[in-house]
């Protein structure tokens, strides 16, 4: 077959013709040290809880999660999210256990501390794990969940945090005024140089199924108390309102601002990545991870191919670094990616 040659002055195709060319042009790069692992800890010793809705994660005794987090480092990945796995008996209306300086949490990093001192240790900074009703703040005999007697838990909270030797406090239940609260009670309790990742554009998603049954988390369906999180989180209508709130953690003292879910809220990331200067988190949640497993599974995509497409565009999308239940399978990729 013979034809003549088109007359075409620009041919993107020239910079795709081989692997070399495409790396060298390539505009986005996602490295593991750039990611955060999430952590689900449980009471024990040597115990390992598979999620059945999270297939790749287990709930972790903290003896076996040192040893996941020691595989991590060898793996460039050295930045840990702690979500503790608060038992039912520890649960209560006032969410007492937030406040124990023995609690699972709590032990939990100061063993990392120990085992790994150069590690990244965030640890969230909400009720929903230790209240017996599942919300991130407390809730009035009415039902209302209440916003400044919260934030006087959550600023207790991050010290005791801070003491056990987190590097970063992360609030998660998106009060008005939690950040400046924080930041000042860290500052008068000596903790200066502990940081403060703000999800400032936290919305009432429908991806965290997964996680909150990992966490045992939900909502409780008592009298009066709202089912879920919508006078707190944000509305997935809306946009603006993340430039608002991002505005407002940064003014407070936010070193981090956070968007969540991920995928589904690329132009968030984009928008406040525009608007602001600080480094942006992203986080890649349950469902969103969960899903690409569920599919790779059956066979229907390839899951691993995939994953490392998501991730890709939540860090073009301008994320600084990203949480996901996928940092180490994607390190493990990078690697054996350099070493070829």
């Amino acid at each position: 077959m013979t034809h003549d040659t088109l007359n075409i002055n620009r041919r993107p195709r020239r910079l795709r013709r081989t692997p070399a060319l495409r790396a060298l042009v390539r505009e986005t790069t996602l490295r593991p040290d750039q990611l955060i692992l999430p952590m689900f800890i449980c009471e024990g010793s040597d115990r390992r809880v598979p999620i059945e809705t999270m297939p790749g994660c287990d709930r972790l005794s903290i003896d076996l999660a040192i040893n996941l987090c020691r595989e991590a480092v060898d793996l460039g990945v050295a930045s840990f999210a702690i979500f503790p796995v608060v038992e039912d008996h520890l649960k209560t209306l006032d969410a007492v256990e937030a406040l124990n300086p023995d609690s699972l949490n709590c032990r939990v990093v100061r063993a990392l501390r120990e085992a790994l001192p150069n590690a990244t240790l965030i640890t969230d900074i909400a009720l929903d794990p230790y209240s017996s009703l599942g919300h991130d703040g407390l809730v009035s005999p009415e039902g209302e969940i209440l916003n400044d007697e919260t934030v006087h838990v959550l600023r207790d909270m991050a010290v005791l945090h801070a003491d056990a030797g987190a590097t970063i406090v992360a609030p998660s239940d998106m009060m008005d005024g939690r950040i400046g609260a924080i930041r000042d009670r860290l500052d008068d309790a000596g903790h200066q140089n502990v940081l403060i990742m703000s999800y400032c554009a936290k919305y009432a998603s429908s991806f965290y199924g997964p996680f909150r049954q990992a966490l045992d988390s939900a909502p409780a369906g008592a009298a009066n108390v709202p089912r879920d999180k919508k006078t707190y989180q944000m509305d997935p209508s809306n946009a603006r309102e993340a430039l608002v709130e991002a505005a407002l953690d940064t003014a407070e003292g936010a070193d981090f601002l956070m968007v969540k879910p991920a995928l589904a809220y690329l132009d968030i990331i984009h928008r406040i990545r525009a608007a602001s200067e600080l480094p942006i988190a992203a986080y890649q949640v349950s469902g969103e991870y969960a899903m690409i497993k569920a599919a790779d599974e059956r066979g229907w995509i390839d899951g691993n191919a995939c994953m490392i497409e998501s991730l890709t565009a939540i860090r073009r999308a301008g994320a600084d670094c990203i949480l996901t239940y996928a940092a180490l399978d994607y390190a493990r990729w990078w690697r054996d990616v350099s070493a070829s």
